[in-house]
């Protein structure tokens, strides 16, 4: 499905609990000199305008990032991250998870990033030129099975996909021991949105039984406008890094906090 545009969405309290996190697990795998992979299977154009119209139109940056940012600790890597990157770009400039790992990550780490939809694929590669990573227009699912395991060997994949589909929930139960089998001791996340309908359930069932020890953090929020059925944001994290807990306690009091 290539309708989704993450433009209308982008610094929404989905995007700062599923970035936060992601700094995190950055800043955690770069403390050791060892290189290493990352990769994205749905990574959208990287950098998105939040004063652009599609952006105040929803309003969802406005309940997002306008409000939690300066609620994060001051030394917190997401915080960070959009503070250089906003010096670089613009004050009303939000970074995509491929500009947040091409700022944290360093010149020995690889960056591999895939997006389908054709105009998102241009504005990406455009986005990340000179920063090294190499961008594939590929159906995301297919690009993750096709290129792991990785060298090197340590590392992360970011599966973020738009659920336009219901069968996507168990699709993905079915990926990510498939994934996980091919490249064991790689971090898996998978980020969900957390409808009215509780369609993600069962997708965690499954994964909570194929993958033991694998974690699931999740937060809640009010929609964002009357009808709108996102009432939270979920992440999967497979090969969790230690002392994720220590973050996820953080976001708990976060959106607390944004409540």
């Amino acid at each position: 499905m290539l309708s989704y545009q993450h433009g209308y969405h982008a610094g929404n309290l989905a995007d700062v609990h599923k970035h936060a996190l992601l700094a995190a697990v950055l800043s955690y795998l770069t403390r050791k000199d060892k290189p290493l992979s990352y990769f994205e299977s749905h990574a959208g154009r990287g950098l998105y305008d939040l004063a652009a119209p599609e952006a105040i139109k929803t309003g969802e940056a406005a309940a997002g990032i306008a409000r939690a940012g300066a609620l994060l600790p001051a030394d917190h890597p997401y915080r960070a991250c959009l503070a250089a990157l906003r010096a670089r770009h613009g004050a009303t400039a939000y970074p995509g998870s491929p500009l947040i790992a091409a700022h944290l990550l360093r010149p020995t780490d690889t960056i591999h990033l895939a997006e389908l939809h054709p105009a998102e694929h241009r504005a990406l590669s455009d986005v990340m030129a000179g920063t090294g990573a190499h961008v594939v227009r590929e159906d995301g699912l297919a690009f993750a099975v096709s290129r792991l395991p990785p060298m090197p060997r340590r590392g992360m994949l970011l599966i973020d996909p738009s659920f336009e589909v219901k069968d996507d929930y168990m699709s993905l139960a079915r990926l990510l021991p498939q994934l996980h089998a091919k490249w064991n001791v790689g971090i898996l996340m998978l980020w969900y949105p957390i409808l009215a309908d509780g369609r993600h359930r069962p997708m965690l069932s499954a994964l909570r039984r194929a993958l033991p020890g694998t974690l699931v953090h999740e937060v809640g929020f009010a929609p964002m406008r009357p009808g709108h059925g996102m009432t939270g944001s979920g992440v999967v994290l497979v090969n969790p890094p230690f002392g994720i807990e220590k973050e996820t306690a953080l976001l708990d009091g976060l959106f607390e906090k944004l409540r």
